[in-house]
């Protein structure tokens, strides 16, 4: 069976490294009218020429969020297809002991992370109530699942939260016709951030890790597209509530 996305709505937030953007190639080359937004506009230029819609958004800020999804709705079909929470990250913060860590920090990733899925979710959630159809995909993590490997108590609190808020979403909105789904990926290297993480390991403990994942390797942006793909597209009709982990096997 052939995907395809033509006519299709597909909102993305954190499109400007990693995921984002092989997400936002991904959905380009199946026909979808691809809206994306991130707080930096580093990858904007070459995602624009393949057709994609981009704006910067704060979406920490719930009323950016909430005026970024009217934009894209005022500049599409009227209704965003596919919603896909992609933003996030650690703020650049690394690992401290949990009474070193100030409010600040605690609340930035949490926004970052949580409060940017829930503000884009109840942004598009009237337009597929008319429509009767929708899908919304969260990317959390495996710290999704356990303890965070960053160490940072905020991103794993906040992706454990997204997996929860999509549950709950899938319950309250599958009498509509809105599916809700999560994509838990392993560690992967995709930006300077994961790079700097990976390095820092070392030869030795970097053994150990990948030792830990029956593929014996690391996954890539790529794979992390597909998955999110099949949840968006006509393959995944009947799933709905669920997170896949894509780890290489633990």
């Amino acid at each position: 069976m052939n995907l395809n996305f033509s006519g299709k709505t597909v909102a993305i937030s954190g499109v400007s490294s990693g995921f984002g953007v092989a997400i936002t190639k991904r959905f380009l080359s199946l026909g979808a009218n691809v809206f994306g937004c991130d707080v930096s506009d580093t990858a904007f230029s070459d995602l624009e020429r393949l057709g994609a819609v981009l704006a910067r958004v704060d979406l920490t800020n719930s009323s950016s969020a909430s005026a970024w999804i009217e934009d894209v709705e005022n500049s599409s079909s009227g209704v965003v297809d596919v919603l896909i929470n992609n933003a996030g990250g650690v703020a650049g913060q690394t690992k401290k002991p949990i009474e070193q860590l100030t409010d600040e920090e605690w609340r930035v990733v949490i926004d970052i992370n949580l409060g940017s899925t829930f503000s884009l979710c109840r942004a598009v959630v009237p337009g597929m109530k008319r429509t009767r159809s929708g899908t919304i995909v969260n990317i959390s993590s495996g710290a999704a699942l356990q303890a965070s490997m960053t160490g940072i108590q905020a991103y794993c609190a906040a992706k454990h939260a997204v997996l929860g808020l999509t549950r709950q979403l899938a319950h309250e909105l599958g009498p509509f016709g809105i599916r809700a789904n999560t994509v838990a990926p392993g560690f992967i290297v995709t930006n300077e951030a994961t790079q700097k993480q990976w390095d820092a390991y070392g030869q030795e403990k970097q053994k150990v890790l990948l030792e830990q994942i029956a593929l014996r390797r690391l996954g890539t942006a790529d794979e992390i597209a597909d998955a999110v793909l099949f949840f968006a597209s006509n393959l995944s009709t009947f799933i709905n509530g669920q997170v896949l982990s894509i780890d290489g096997g633990k």
